[in-house]
């Protein structure tokens, strides 16, 4: 029988947090007790978790000294780079959901569909990418197998959930006039070609994130990528609109069986009856949707594909709950 493992979920009161929680209550892990961690304002509440109430616990420097095997952080920036290289110290393996440690040389990031050897290489933290990343290279991945990708030009469609709770208040809040706190402008009946701040390059830092975390996963530092990322009025679900030059030829069918077939998507194409990836479809599932998969007929190989994906779960909380599972089937 495998030994008893002692996990922490840190962060559990924000919306990635309490998706984490739910997926954890899906896969029902044997063998395995949890303790929840929050900010010293969060501490003290009661979350129901696993048919039992839970009280969450103020992180602290000190909480991870009784020993914990591995957590899920479900933190900003600055509370992970804090928190988790102490976690990592005490002998816990800690998945990341923040972008404090995605570009670390010696840190794996890590997307299970895609890279799973990487999980084991790691030194006590691993990364987990960003959502609009995490959804674009799964079906990337058998695509660069096969066909070796030259180019991406990455169009995305944001929905406010990826940018919390007041992201969606503002969506909500728009409809009855009220002036935005978390965008720059009103989301209701707009797009905002705007997800975090913009470099002096002119790209956000939203776009960095999907260049430079596509090249580390796919194991291509000078594959060339171009993205464009805007925020759209829909609650949850990541839109993205994909084209891809490869250096080999390749025939559309054998493409649609490609991915049709690759673990983690579900193939949405055929539109002749309107059959393709919505944010209505997708929300709630772990799959990544693929569909309007057709030539780009303007270069010699080129290929567009839409893909969709639940941001909270696949994005985030269910990217890391599959690196988790990863770790306990080898523990």
């Amino acid at each position: 029988m495998r030994s008893l493992k002692k996990i922490a979920v840190v962060g559990c009161t924000g919306l990635v947090g309490r998706t984490a929680l739910k997926v954890l209550e899906e896969k029902n892990f044997p063998n395995c007790t949890y303790t929840l961690f929050a900010s010293s304002n969060s501490s003290g509440q009661k979350i129901d978790f696993m048919g039992t109430t839970y009280i969450l616990q103020e992180l602290t420097e000190k909480s991870f000294d009784s020993g914990f095997d591995y957590a899920i952080f479900c933190t900003k920036n600055p509370v992970s780079k804090k928190f988790a290289p102490i976690a990592a110290s005490k002998g816990c393996v800690v998945i990341d959901n923040s972008s404090a440690f995605r570009m670390e040389p010696d840190i794996p990031l890590v997307v299970p569909e895609v890279n799973p050897e990487k999980i084991f290489s790691n030194k006590g933290i691993i990364a987990n990418p960003n959502c609009s990343t995490i959804q674009a290279v799964v079906p990337l991945k058998p695509l660069n197998d096969n066909y070796h990708i030259k180019r991406i030009v990455y169009s995305t469609y944001q929905a406010v959930s990826g940018a919390g709770r007041e992201g969606i208040l503002d969506l909500e809040n728009g409809i009855n006039g009220i002036p935005p706190k978390k965008f720059p402008y009103p989301i209701f009946n707009n797009c905002l070609p705007h997800i975090d701040d913009f470099l002096d390059d002119g790209y956000t830092k939203e776009e960095h994130k999907m260049i430079n975390e596509t090249r580390k996963i796919l194991d291509a530092p000078d594959l060339k990528i171009t993205a464009t990322t805007v925020r759209v009025p829909v609650r949850n679900c990541h839109c993205e609109s994909i084209n891809v030059e490869f250096e080999k030829d390749f025939d559309l069918y054998d493409v649609k069986i490609l991915l049709q077939n690759f673990n983690g998507i579900i193939l949405v194409d055929d539109p002749s009856k309107n059959y393709y990836p919505l944010p209505t479809k997708a929300d709630g599932y772990d799959e990544v949707f693929v569909g309007r998969i057709r030539r780009d007929f303007t270069v010699k190989s080129g290929l567009n594909m839409w893909v969709v994906a639940d941001n909270l779960r696949k994005g985030a909380a269910s990217n890391a709950v599959q690196i988790l599972e990863k770790l306990l089937e080898k523990s």
